[in-house]
């Protein structure tokens, strides 16, 4: 994504299209070389924050909630990346984010319309991420993994879900990677 010239990005990428893909984006690479940005519990509540998961505020042990974000990422990154070739991947680990305890609960604020909102237990921080975990199976089951994608830069390990028109995205960005590619094509036919 970044060149040499320039500085590894100071957040997460925020540019695939679903929240879930967004999710595996946390784990980047710049000039070939990985680049994590979840590196403590308050990088993933602020990620959480920013890609709009109204999550209650919750206190867990030091390092807990990273701990769980890290191991939900990387199950459901194995799991896109198998589901997307067609292969078949264990859900024992996103299944035990998801059997975290849930009910319906309807909010009627003075100022609106009644809303039926889903409420989960909040007790461990693989609890916390429920929602998350929940959107990550909806995303397996439901999505069309024809429109999920990896960045076609090959030093590139983003995804994005497809949502163009034509549906030929090929970039992560066209900023980073789309741009970075039509540069060097230029190059390529300046040289010949």
């Amino acid at each position: 994504m970044a060149t040499a010239a320039s500085s590894p990005p100071l957040e997460p990428f925020v540019l695939a299209d679903h929240p879930v893909l967004d999710m595996l984006n946390t784990l980047a690479a710049v000039d070939g070389a990985p680049l994590e940005f979840w590196h403590s519990d308050e990088d993933v509540q602020a990620w959480l924050a920013r890609t709009g998961w109204d999550l209650p505020e919750v206190r867990f042990a030091r390092g807990e909630l990273l701990k769980a974000a890290l191991t939900l990422r990387e199950a459901v990154r194995g799991l896109v990346e198998q589901r997307k070739v067609g292969g078949q991947g264990s859900p024992d680990v996103l299944n035990r984010f998801l059997a975290t305890p849930s009910h319906p609960q309807l909010n009627w604020s003075a100022s609106g319309e009644p809303r039926l909102e889903k409420v989960w237990a909040t007790a461990t921080a693989e609890q916390y991420l429920a929602p998350l975990a929940e959107a990550a199976a909806e995303l397996l089951v439901g999505g069309d993994f024809n429109l999920v994608r990896e960045c076609e830069h090959p030093d590139c390990v983003l995804w994005f879900y497809d949502r163009t028109k034509s549906h030929r995205r090929r970039w992560c960005s066209m900023a980073l990677c789309g741009n970075r590619h039509k540069v060097a094509e230029f190059r390529k036919r300046k040289q010949h």
